[in-house]
């Protein structure tokens, strides 16, 4: 197991909460980029429909060709060629060119060399090469000038002059773009045929502006996607690193108090996990604090009749007194009695606020709780000549949700408080209502009632105020803080306050919410 010092504060081993956040936009842009391989099926298109418009162009021509009047053929084929951009030629079946749409003016079209061109042809050469490469994109073969302009050195004209549909070639010039080749035969006789070729330098500069227009969009887009994947990342990523550092610091627990960013500009959902954290550690702080207060109470309490036993036990040995033995060992007894009553409500106030956490709550009739409870009251009482007074809710009006056993504890505790400080003939007045939306709770007794200045403290463990006359040690002085505890479980508060009707005495208020789940 890592040891705490050691914790890595990367959400994961390899890949951070930022790089993860990079990559997923990166890799959703990268299949967008995958676009720019589409543009090879994008110039497929393109060469297929300009090889069919070759194809037919050269038919239509040949067509034209046919009907003409041989002195008119070598000024038709200059005029078309020049209107189309293309270079026609006729072959006679036995290879010998006929005529030329070159013949005596200047070409349509020329090829470039690449040696000649600047060195950004070059560039925009090679990324078409690799494009390519990339694509699987077949080339296809170079085009080479014949050495003697005759039929044999065309094979597709060679194929077209026995008749039947247009035959069409593409080749590559020797900058790398398309040269295209379209024959077919002059009449049905065979006796002669008509080449059409030219340069489709527009093909390739079609696809350089549709892939230089998709590239500076996806450059932009990846752009744009960094920035704001790192923006995402700062407010995302940053706040959660700076939470698990201070959660960290709280785990290992070096310093008492540590800062949790509580980030009060974030109004999402980091500022809300900011916030609740910052609250959980106060809470988590003063739950330290209340149990390093309560072992140093308890450590306290439990030396006092330790004291006494110990001392009580030592002395019985040198006694030889029997009342004196008898004295001592009633000691004895009246120390383990504390001791006992002590570790019990001490275990009881250590796990009640587990317990609470745990409980399911359940409508609780508080009339009907009390009114079980009634008789064991007025048995406590009775013992000490105190007389006791309630005063039943109407049925079904006194409920709130909560553990009844929890309740009954918390108010018994308040019951047994007014009747110890209680005097002899004295009443205590025990009240439950519905007021509004609350339910209330009052215990009120006939004692000396308790000052401004002593209310709140009354309520911490081991308060060691004790009516006159009472037996040291027969109350552990937990018992206001246990029912506070329930109480407050309960989404309760408990209050100490003068009696309202003049009286000498205290009254204790309990506040419930009066909504049940």
């Amino acid at each position: 197991m890592p040891r705490s010092d050691d914790l890595d504060l990367r959400f994961s081993r390899r890949w951070s909460l930022t790089h993860r956040i990079l990559a997923v936009n990166i890799f959703a842009l990268a299949i967008l980029a995958g676009s720019l391989f589409y543009l090879d099926s994008f110039r497929a298109r393109l060469t297929t429909a300009r090889l069919e418009q070759a194809a037919s162009e050269t038919r239509m021509i040949a067509e034209a060709v046919r009907v003409a009047a041989p002195g008119e053929r070598a000024a038709l084929l200059r005029r078309v060629g020049a209107d189309s951009g293309t270079r026609l030629r006729i072959y006679r079946a036995d290879g010998v060119k006929r005529a030329d749409s070159w013949a005596g003016v200047d070409p349509t079209y020329e090829f470039r060399d690449p040696e000649g061109e600047p060195w950004t042809k070059d560039v925009a050469r090679a990324l078409d090469n690799a494009f390519d490469a990339i694509v699987g994109a077949r080339q296809p073969p170079y085009y080479v000038p014949p050495r003697v302009d005759t039929l044999a050195a065309w094979p597709e004209a060679q194929r077209a002059i026995a008749g039947g549909p247009a035959v069409v070639t593409v080749r590559r010039a020797p900058d790398g773009t398309p040269f295209i080749s379209a024959a077919s035969a002059i009449g049905v006789e065979g006796r002669s045929v008509l080449l059409l070729t030219t340069n489709a330098r527009d093909i390739r500069r079609i696809v350089r502006a549709e892939r230089l227009s998709l590239g500076f969009v996806l450059t932009g887009t990846i752009l744009l996607s960094i920035l704001l994947s790192l923006f995402l990342a700062r407010t995302i990523a940053r706040p959660l690193k700076r939470l698990a550092l201070a959660a960290h610091r709280v785990r290992l627990g070096r310093a008492r108090e540590v800062a949790v960013p509580t980030l009060p500009a974030r109004r999402d959902e980091i500022g809300l996990l900011a916030r609740a954290l910052h609250d959980m550690t106060q809470s988590l702080r003063q739950r330290i604090d209340a149990t390093e207060a309560f072992a140093a109470d308890v450590t306290h309490e439990l030396k006092n009749p330790l004291a006494s036993l110990r001392s009580a036990v030592d002395s019985l040995d040198k006694v030889q007194d029997p009342a004196l033995i008898r004295q001592l060992t009633e000691v004895i007894r009246n120390d383990v009695q504390r001791l006992d009553r002590l570790i019990v409500d001490i275990a009881e106030t250590s796990r009640l606020d587990a317990e609470l956490s745990r409980a399911r709550f359940e409508s609780v009739d508080l009339g009907k709780m009390m009114e079980a409870l009634l008789p064991l009251w007025e048995t406590r009482a009775a013992e000490r000549g105190v007389r006791l007074a309630f005063a039943r809710p109407r049925v079904g009006t006194a409920v709130i949700p909560g553990a009844e056993s929890r309740l009954g504890r918390a108010i018994d505790n308040l019951v047994d408080n007014a009747i110890s400080f209680s005097p002899p003939g004295g009443v205590v007045e025990i009240a439950a209502a519905r007021v509004g939306n609350e339910v209330l709770v009052t215990v009120e007794d006939a004692g000396p009632g308790v000052p401004a200045e002593a209310r709140e403290a009354i309520f911490q463990r081991f308060h060691s105020v004790r009516p006159e006359g009472e037996t040291f040690g027969s109350h552990s002085g937990l018992g206001l803080a246990i029912a506070r505890a329930i109480i407050e479980g309960h989404d309760g508060r408990v209050i100490v306050e003068d009696r309202g009707d003049g009286r000498k005495g205290a009254r204790f208020v309990i506040r419930f919410p009066g909504d049940v789940a």
